[in-house]
Parts: structure tokens; sequence; C-alpha cells
């Protein structure tokens, strides 16, 4: 019995090798698309100032805050945050701020489609495998560490 497991862990450590060989390029690929929607989305939200505030003012109902602070904070989040993301530094700190932007987003505008709130699911599952896992090996919070852990 303990043989035919070992056979069969051996026949399964290649592929197993391979894909903990691709984890930091996932990762770096997950972390880049999420960057994307949100820094477009942020982007968005500065081209129009003025939309922005009447949106955040009539439409989304964040909870706990003044519509214009509400507005102000979304849009740092979605430039600031995703830009840590692109460079993998602080990447749990940037995909928990995220995953919280979205949610409250989810929460706080009751105008979504069911396709479009099946798009902040989806995106809310990828931050939090990034919250879970990091930004990975290609990342400046992988370089830090590496560089940290030399010095000593």
């Amino acid at each position: 019995m303990m043989n035919a497991l070992c056979r069969l862990i051996a026949y399964f450590t290649p592929p197993i090798r391979l894909a903990n060989a691709l984890q930091p390029l996932l990762l770096l690929g997950l972390r880049l698309f999420l960057a994307s929607v949100f820094f477009k989305s942020g982007l968005t939200k500065i081209a129009d100032w003025d939309t922005t505030l009447t949106l955040f003012t009539e439409e989304y109902h964040v909870p706990l805050l003044p519509p214009a602070v509400a507005a102000v904070m979304a849009t740092c989040g979605e430039l600031g945050l995703s830009s840590l993301l692109v460079a993998g530094l602080a990447g749990r700190f940037a995909a928990t701020g995220l995953f919280i932007l979205n949610a409250v987003a989810v929460i706080s505008y009751p105008g979504l489609t069911e396709i479009t709130r099946s798009y902040h699911y989806y995106w809310g599952t990828e931050l939090m495998a990034l919250m879970l896992f990091g930004p990975g090996l290609v990342s400046l919070d992988a370089w830090i560490t590496h560089r940290c852990r030399t010095r000593r």
C-alpha cells in the first residue's frame, strides 16, 4: 500500500513542481489585472470630478461617510492601492484595501446588475487570494525581504 502511494506521489511531483514554478507569474498577472481594473476606475472618477461627486451624492450610498469624503477616499484608494499592487509593495495591505473598497461598492450601490455584481465577486475572490498568498516572488515585497535577510 505504501509503495503504491509513494509511486503515485512520484508520478505527480513534476506537474506540482511546474505549478509551483509558475505561481509567481500567476500572482504577478493577477496583480496587474486587478490593478488595471481599479486604476481605470480611479482615472474615470478624476476625469469628471463633478459627475463623481454627483454619483456619490445621489447613487452610491456609502455608509457612515459624507459623499465628498467617500468620493475622495474611493478615488485615492483605487489609484494609490492599485499602484502599490502593480509594484508588489505592501501587497497584502493593497489587496486588503481594494477588497474593502470592492465590498463597500457592492454594499452601497443598489443599482448593480447581476452581471456587474458577479464581476465584483470575481475581483473580491482574486483580491482574497492575494491577501492570503501575498504578492509573490516577482514583487518589491519579496525583493525587500530578500535584501533584509542577506544583510543580517
